[in-house]
């Protein structure tokens, strides 16, 4: 279900997926098919890891990645997650098919 509401969207983002639903920064932004596809395969890697591991997961990756990098944008843009998601997003059939699991080979 896809809902707007700038307050739940952090500042610099767009949409924000949590589960089961997809949070958008504004009315307009529900006809972008490429970011609802993008949130919406976030959806998919909830569900398969059980929605709180998965944010677990997903906080632990970007806080080592942050270190690391000593950049807030560059840290995210390296989660697996997302660059799955980035990758897909303009594959509108990407979850048709898409493998169970699939981002573990963005590790």
């Amino acid at each position: 279900m896809v809902l707007i509401s700038k307050y739940i969207v952090p500042r610099g983002y767009v949409g924000i997926t949590i589960f089961p639903f997809i949070f958008l920064k504004n009315y307009n932004l529900k006809t972008n098919a490429i970011l609802v596809n993008h949130e919406r395969i976030h959806l998919r890697q909830q569900l398969e890891m059980l929605v709180v591991p998965f944010y677990v997961f997903y906080c632990v990756e970007f806080l080592i990645r942050l270190i690391v990098m000593k950049n807030w944008h560059q840290a995210y843009r390296r989660i697996s997650f997302e660059q799955e998601a980035y990758r897909n997003e303009k594959d509108l059939n990407y979850l048709k098919s898409r493998p169970f699991y699939s981002f573990l080979s963005y590790l």
